[in-house]
């Protein structure tokens, strides 16, 4: 789970006319992507854009160049919903003008908000669920000719693995690659398993060679990216019974081993991992090659065992120490950050209490807090009762980031005075004369340009920091951490 105030605009205008080749494509049209949530939606944008280019579709970051826009939706938190409706009457005005415009719908509201957003409040054309991309050029068709086009039905099978996404992502550096849809945990208060249906995993062939063609193409950073990447596994069902003797059994371990040999100098990172899930040999490979990096991401919710279990999180505080202690034995510089939901259903101040001691026991680098929102369609809400009155969940919520903060800052302050292989990404949005990039731990660095270029590595001696951010200096010095 991501911030809900991550919002990123999505689409990158093609440069020049697109060379017309035979037997392939011409783009005529212009697509407007802008994606909202989790790391999901971005990659998934990411194909879409690649279907609608097959199609004649060329990418743009101007809205009002479009012929059809699409929002990526994310279904979390109420407060992103209510964004996407905001927006989405911002385009319905604009249809006034422009009566060729069509507008639509993708991923996670899709299929709750399906008959509002098309038939009571007109707000769209077309509503398009996520394992159904492969269908938009045909709706978009289906509008052009008079209809209102919905498919928002769910796949056992769809991973897209074949389809190489369009990056929209401008700086060449850093990219997602999914390696699983869906998810079968049901955590009580989570709306993805009704969005994104059933888990399945992508053939590991075709997750490493996206990971060559990206590093072909310069890229030097990958994410591995599922609901729960824990849970990979291919060639095995969920029984344990293997599906073909003749080809090997790829968990999640072996699935960071073969990226990782793609090349030492292609980092990898993943997210997300589900604490009851996660392995020592996970740990293991992480802590064998240098070019995975040294992070994870570990929700955990609530510090307490019976809120855990009315989450249906499938283990316990206990549990979750246990696993946090295994990174450390077998990792014991390992950066960790998690997601923490303060007020859920009949939450009491000692079950908060117990979150915050927990966090003075981890001392995360980052953590993703929020207040409960109840979700329609959840475990939650048809079992449990929304009984902590708002104000409560926002000062639980204020403690929390209060803690944080501290812990935060803290974690950043232990990082100076060392020496870091940090990957250049692109220019600092505050200086100019600055890069940045992020160390192994996934803390932002900043420096200056001198001689560097994005797409490379260079070592950083750190001299000082703000709360979240390394400031230092190149140097010729090997890295320390």
């Amino acid at each position: 789970m991501d911030s809900e105030d991550q919002k990123e605009l999505l689409g990158e205008s093609l440069q020049g006319t697109p060379t017309v080749v035979p037997g392939q494509p011409t783009h005529t049209r212009k697509l407007y992507l802008e994606s909202y949530g989790c790391q999901m939606n971005f990659s998934d944008s990411e194909i879409v854009a690649s279907i609608l280019s097959e199609a004649g579709f060329a990418t743009t970051r101007d809205e009002d160049d479009a012929d059809l826009i699409l929002l990526n939706t994310c279904a979390i938190r109420e407060n992103a919903e209510q964004r996407v409706r905001a927006r989405l009457r911002q385009f319905k005005q604009a249809k006034g003008a422009r009566p060729h415009l069509v507008v639509g719908v993708l991923g996670c509201m899709a299929e709750r908000l399906k008959e509002s957003l098309l038939e009571q409040e007109k707000l769209v054309d077309l509503v398009v669920g996520p394992d159904a991309y492969r269908d938009i050029p045909n709706l978009v068709d289906q509008v052009h000719g008079g209809q209102k086009a919905v498919n928002v039905l769910l796949s056992r099978e769809e991973t897209y693995a074949e389809i190489s996404p369009v990056r929209l992502d401008a700086n060449g550096v850093t990219a997602f690659i999914s390696i699983m849809r869906g998810c079968d945990n049901m955590c009580s208060f989570c709306v993805v398993p009704f969005t994104r249906g059933r888990e399945r995993s992508r053939d590991p062939e075709s997750i490493v060679r996206e990971a060559h063609e990206l590093f072909d193409a310069g890229y030097r950073e990958v994410t591995l990216l599922g609901q729960n990447v824990d849970s990979y596994k291919w060639n095995i069902d969920n029984k344990g019974v293997v599906k073909n003797e003749s080809e090997p059994v790829v968990r999640f371990a072996e699935l960071i081993n073969r990226v990782a040999h793609v090349n030492p100098d292609l980092r990898v990172r993943f997210s997300t991992s589900h604490p009851k899930d996660m392995t020592d040999d996970v740990l293991e490979v992480m802590a064998k090659h240098e070019n995975v990096c040294k992070y994870i991401h570990l929700p955990v919710q609530s510090g307490n065992s019976d809120v855990l279990k009315r989450m249906n999180r499938g283990y316990t505080r206990e549990w979750y120490l246990e696993r946090m202690a295994a990174i450390r034995r077998i990792m014991p510089d390992c950066a960790t950050s998690t997601d923490i939901i303060s007020g859920f259903c009949g939450e009491t101040e000692d079950e908060h209490k117990d979150t915050l001691s927990l966090m003075d026991m981890m001392h995360y680098d980052m953590a993703y807090m929020f207040s409960y929102s109840e979700r329609p369609r959840t475990l939650a809400q048809r079992k449990y009762e929304n009984d902590v009155p708002p104000e409560v969940k926002s000062r639980r919520l204020q403690e929390i980031m209060a803690v944080q903060k501290v812990h935060a800052a803290n974690r950043t302050k232990s990082y100076v005075g060392r020496t870091y292989r940090v990957l250049v990404e692109g220019t600092s949005k505050k200086k100019e004369d600055q890069f940045f990039g992020r160390t192994t731990y996934n803390t932002v660095v900043v420096f200056p340009k001198e001689n560097a270029k994005p797409g490379t590595y260079v070592n950083v001696h750190v001299q000082d920091c703000t709360p979240v951010t390394l400031i230092g200096k190149m140097t010729k010095n090997e890295p320390s951490a």
